[in-house]
């Protein structure tokens, strides 16, 4: 078995990882998130888009731990607000205290920002990019895909399922929020479920050379 680190302490993105991996019969990796490894400095997420940031997280956490690493960056972008929060989504209320907390704080200013926008314009798009670091030295190979999940924010949040903005976002052709599918559902439809879908070539030959 390959030891394949997942870049992030949310549980959910491992069991994505998990689900994405064993519908497509990948078989060989284990998943490790950051709490299963020692502690590092983390660089702060200071790129422009979605592929830099996703790609210096994935590099920052297999220099420290010399394991293959996946990471990613995924955020909304709302036509209405050019194409903001974008890379900034995690944080834009800049709320304080836990994931849950930060995600309500962080519905409610797009809510009252979006207030006044007439339903045709409330178009948005998820996006995801996925980057995957393995090997060491020359040997070093790097993989960087994008997934992009289009749609439009709701009024009013709806729904249990998922996190971030899911509650507010509503996929093009569906009549439920991303928050209101059921996981097989948003795995197969969602921007991180399309990026990681990209990512499974690579994903592959990583387990194969594992299994070599």
């Amino acid at each position: 078995m390959t030891e394949l680190l997942v870049a992030s302490r949310n549980p959910r993105k491992l069991a994505e990882l998990q689900r994405v991996l064993e519908a497509a019969g990948v078989t060989g990796l284990t998943l490790l998130s950051l709490d299963d490894v020692p502690a590092f400095d983390e660089a702060p997420e200071t790129g422009a888009t979605f592929e830099e940031n996703a790609l210096a997280k994935a590099r920052d956490a297999h220099r420290a731990t010399g394991l293959a690493t996946v990471a990613d960056d995924s955020g909304l972008e709302v036509a209405a607000l050019n194409a903001m929060p974008g890379v900034l989504s995690a944080r834009w209320s800049g709320a304080a205290g836990d994931a849950a907390e930060k995600d309500r704080a962080n519905i409610s200013l797009l809510l009252a920002q979006l207030a006044d926008v007439p339903d045709e314009r409330r178009g948005a798009a998820f996006v995801s990019a996925c980057a995957l670091v393995s090997g060491a030295g020359g040997g070093r190979k790097e993989t960087v895909v994008r997934g992009v999940w289009l749609g439009s924010i709701v009024r009013e949040a709806r729904g249990d399922g998922g996190f971030g903005y899911d509650p507010v976002f509503l996929p093009v052709g569906s009549s439920r929020t991303a928050a209101e599918l059921t996981p097989v559902e948003k795995d197969a439809a969602s921007h991180r479920g399309r990026a990681l879908a990209a990512l499974l070539p690579a994903l592959r030959e990583l387990a194969a050379r594992g299994a070599g």
